[in-house]
């Protein structure tokens, strides 16, 4: 039988799938994939019923349903200060992977340089290594993850055609300053590259830091492509539903690569999403403040345990270096033996360092946990870390 194609042989199963699976048929809690599992907003839920009960179930436009993209590009305005001027500068698309995927195929050729921030998300460099692109790493250091401007300007050469930046990032809850942007901007026209965001943990910031879209700032628009989505926002993962904002030229191409890939996004869905914009602004204040909450716990329990913790900033994921367990506990000599250590003693799931990192040995003394979970549960998760690990001992 002949060979399957060569963009398949680097091709495993994620670390945070992995993690996902040990767990099954055990009584273990999921810290590691963002699964998201509060439930819905009734309104979107009923919205979507109401869509299947009309019979709402064919095609939709490949851009999206109008009412839809109307509703983005208010938002987009009001919210990211992005100048967006028409629907036809939104494209809705089947998760924002999925506008990541044509983001890229709009973007870029194989041999393409791509600049990535690491910490990274592992969906990004993997697509965009099955695309042919070659990546160019920037690494951020803790506690704060500060950018290293200086390296980023040496990475860039002659082949390099985009940059990447994930804000509010995972797995580090990193959120850019509005300073970081403008800088990183500076770099991007003076070699003329594309700008990528991904953006879909937008909503979730604490100690009362901003939230600054990339493509906002002056003279960004042109040359960025700002991805988001709903499925963190509204804890919807499973429905598969994001969007991509940008130049209407840009735009273009790339909703005729997703009517290619996707045809488009769930119909009945979109209509059921679109009834979010008409919900109490209250909800993002709410959660946000539910989410601090789970951030202390999941923090200070972690730190309690003895782990050096950089509280981040945004999203809901914690980076944490569990380097001086390393010394104190077996089954911490790295990543992976930590991860099943966790695992076996205190049934709780997280995602090994290297996952998130070009050289393994980088990410070796890091876990990352999610707190996207009911409080209730989260509580439990924390309870069990504890009477499995102990307290810091000095």
């Amino acid at each position: 039988m002949k060979s399957l194609a060569d963009r398949t042989n680097d091709l495993f199963q994620s670390n945070i799938r992995a993690v996902t699976l040990m767990l099954k048929g055990s009584n273990g809690i999921n810290l590691g994939q963002g699964i998201c599992d509060m439930p819905t907003p009734e309104p979107i839920k009923n919205g979507a019923k109401r869509a299947i009960d009309e019979d709402r179930s064919i095609y939709s436009y490949y851009g999206g349903i109008d009412r839809l993209r109307s509703a983005l590009v208010d938002k987009s305005i009001s919210y990211n200060r992005i100048p967006v001027s028409d629907p036809d500068e939104i494209l809705v698309t089947v998760g924002s992977t999925g506008a990541f995927v044509v983001t890229m195929f709009t973007l870029l050729n194989p041999g393409d340089e791509v600049i990535v921030f690491e910490p990274f998300y592992g969906y990004h460099v993997n697509l965009l290594k099955v695309m042919g692109a070659h990546l160019r790493y920037v690494t951020m250091t803790g506690p704060d993850w500060s950018v290293d401007f200086e390296a980023v300007e040496s990475m860039v050469t002659d082949q390099t055609k985009a940059i990447i930046v994930n804000t509010p990032g995972n797995p580090n809850g990193k959120v850019w300053s509005r300073s970081e942007l403008e800088q990183l901007l500076e770099i991007m026209q003076r070699h003329d590259l594309f700008g990528i965001t991904d953006e879909i943990y937008e909503y979730l910031l604490y100690d009362g830091r901003e939230h600054v879209s990339l493509a906002s700032l002056p003279g960004a628009f042109e040359r960025t492509i700002t991805l988001s989505g709903f499925s963190k926002t509204y804890n919807m993962t499973g429905w598969r539903l994001g969007y991509a904002v940008g130049p209407e030229s840009i735009i273009d191409k790339m909703g005729l690569l997703s009517d290619l890939i996707y045809i488009c996004a769930p119909t009945p869905l979109q209509y059921g999403v679109a009834e979010a914009f008409e919900m109490d602004t209250r909800y993002f204040v709410d959660m946000a403040k539910a989410y601090d909450e789970k951030r202390a716990l999941m923090c200070s329990t972690l730190e309690e345990i003895g782990f050096i913790v950089p509280w981040p900033e945004g999203s809901y994921y914690v980076l944490a270096d569990f380097s001086p367990l390393a010394g104190r506990d077996e089954g911490f000599e790295d990543d992976v033996t930590a991860c099943k250590t966790l695992v076996d003693r205190a049934g709780v799931g997280t995602v090994p360092g290297h996952s998130f990192y070009e050289r393994a040995e980088d990410g070796r003394f890091f876990l990352r946990f999610c707190f996207a979970k009911e409080l209730p549960v989260l509580e439990e998760a924390c309870r069990r870390l504890k009477a499995a690990l102990g307290g810091h001992q000095e």
